[in-house]
């Protein structure tokens, strides 16, 4: 049992202040008595509740209210009101007079006369219209007039003809609105009766809330009276501060992996030539991944790169490099220019290999980018992804710094578990599929591919036969291990409350 006089001490000032009224039971009645505002009332309760002081139960309910053109006409008056004191005085009137007289809309008329004339309150005859209702008739406010007067109203609790004007002011736009509002009961448990009746003794007492130089000064502003105590352990609301989108933070943090690693940024367009998407890095231009099944591609063209290039690229596909026989077809120019949503960062590993010179070598790049590709979406599988990159170009390179530096990569992004099986892919030779172990599923999970570019990639953009590492695995499953996201769609949900719970990546 928790101690009263302990517990009452530890109130705070607006606890305190609501504490005589909780007797009221309603949240606005407290603010009203204790001359505070709502929010502040509301944080008090939920903090007397944590202490067992109190007991609050949430109430749902409907209120129907005005709506902006219903609240203008509770001003002015209903269009069929405004019109029926026009008949009042003329009796007999031409239509177009009365639709000039009465100074309302087309529409406000329109649906003027259809109610008058629903109500039989007139009769239209050659184009004019003539008053048929009595005096009391056209004295007595109308159903639709009672109800907007008497709004707002709580919807369970209206009667069969407030239901029936409702239903008629509805069908005009604006005239009212539905909203649901929440309601607190507030009552007092037994221990906070207990304290309420402690409270009316201590009233007075004047606890100290915080220390002050000019208190430690003047020991006669604390001597003989009581300090205030703070439950550290009481439960607090959650305050979710600012940060970065949980894959901004991911691809922040292997940025920097890369970058200790010693490679440099790669960047460029999401939209590229399918000369630099496929064909400078050796993909036949009847392979099936350039088909629409596989790529989103955009109905425009584009012009190539310098002749020199593309001549060399052209003959890589026709007729191969030394030491290859190429793909043995006519490469054709119109294709290549073709536009496309970027499939693979790897396209900006050739446009970073064409612009290279012998004395930049050695030298390491990484991208971390956006790819697109025609697929199937499943919790594994999106038609838009993330995707790492990178190129080590070194005449000294081999296939084990490949597999090196992938294994250094995946353990600083909290992989142990890696494995590399042979793997085809149309622009390196040898190559590895890269597989990574998803605990929970108890899979193997396929990032993506890595190997050595085949000469016929890296003779037409850097002019020789050199060594260049090469991998491209996604990077969007390396992020659903970390969060313990199951299904990639959630990435793109941005529901606030799951971003709110995500966790700072902190490796």
């Amino acid at each position: 049992m928790q101690d009263a006089n302990k517990v009452l001490e530890s109130l705070s000032p607006n606890e305190q202040k609501i504490l005589p009224h909780i007797e009221e039971k309603n949240v606005s009645e407290i603010c009203k008595k204790s001359s505070l505002d709502k929010t502040s009332v509301t944080r008090a309760l939920g903090y007397l509740k944590s202490k067992g002081i109190v007991n609050i139960t949430a109430k749902e309910k409907k209120i129907v209210d005005v709506g902006i053109n219903g609240a203008l006409y509770r001003k002015k008056g209903l269009p069929e009101r405004r019109l029926l004191q026009l008949l009042e005085e003329k009796r007999i009137i031409k239509i177009e007079e009365a639709e000039r007289q009465s100074r309302l809309s087309e529409e406000e008329f329109r649906a003027s006369l259809g109610v008058l004339k629903k109500k039989a309150f007139i009769e239209l005859k050659n184009e004019k219209i003539f008053l048929t209702a009595k005096k009391e008739e056209i004295s007595r406010k109308s159903l639709e007039e009672i109800f907007l007067d008497s709004l707002p109203l709580e919807f369970d609790s209206l009667s069969q003809e407030q239901l029936y004007a409702m239903k008629s002011l509805e069908k005009r736009r604006n005239m009212i609105q539905i909203s649901d509002e929440k309601t607190m009961h507030v009552e007092a448990t037994e221990f906070g009766i207990k304290i309420m009746s402690l409270s009316i003794g201590a009233n007075g007492r004047g606890f100290i809330e915080q220390i002050t130089p000019e208190i430690i000064a003047d020991d006669s502003k604390w001597r003989g009276k009581k300090f205030r105590r703070y439950d550290l352990t009481i439960p607090v609301p959650k305050i979710y501060g600012g940060k970065r989108h949980f894959v901004n933070q991911a691809i922040d943090y292997a940025r920097t992996v890369w970058t200790e690693m010693g490679f440099r940024e790669m960047s460029g367009d999401i939209v590229v030539s399918s000369f630099w998407n496929f064909d400078a890095l050796f993909t036949a231009q009847d392979h099936p991944v350039r088909e629409m099944q596989d790529t989103f591609f955009i109905d425009k063209k584009t012009e190539l790169p310098d002749k020199k290039l593309v001549k060399e690229v052209r003959e890589s596909h026709e007729s191969g490099v030394s030491g290859s026989i190429g793909w043995g077809y006519k490469w054709d120019e119109e294709e290549a220019k073709k536009l496309v949503l970027r499939t693979h960062t790897t396209c900006l590993s050739s446009q970073t290999l064409a612009q290279l010179k012998e004395k930049d070598l050695p030298a390491k790049f990484f991208a971390i980018g956006k790819c697109f590709r025609n697929e199937t979406v499943d919790w594994s599988h999106g038609f838009e992804f993330n995707q790492t990159e990178g190129i080590v170009v070194d005449p000294k390179a081999n296939m084990k710094h490949l597999l090196g530096y992938l294994k250094a990569f995946f353990a600083k992004m909290g992989f142990e578990k890696v494995r590399f099986r042979p793997g085809y892919f149309p622009y390196t030779e040898p190559s590895v599929e890269i597989d990574v172990f998803h605990p929970e599923r108890k899979v193997w999970l396929e990032l993506g591919g890595a190997g050595i570019f085949r000469p016929e990639v890296v003779v037409p953009l850097l002019g020789k036969n050199i060594p260049v590492l090469a991998w491209g695995p996604g990077f969007d499953r390396i992020i659903m291990d970390y969060y313990k996201i199951k299904d990639l769609r959630e990435f793109y949900r941005n529901d606030i409350n799951q971003m709110r719970k995500m966790k700072f990546w902190v490796k």
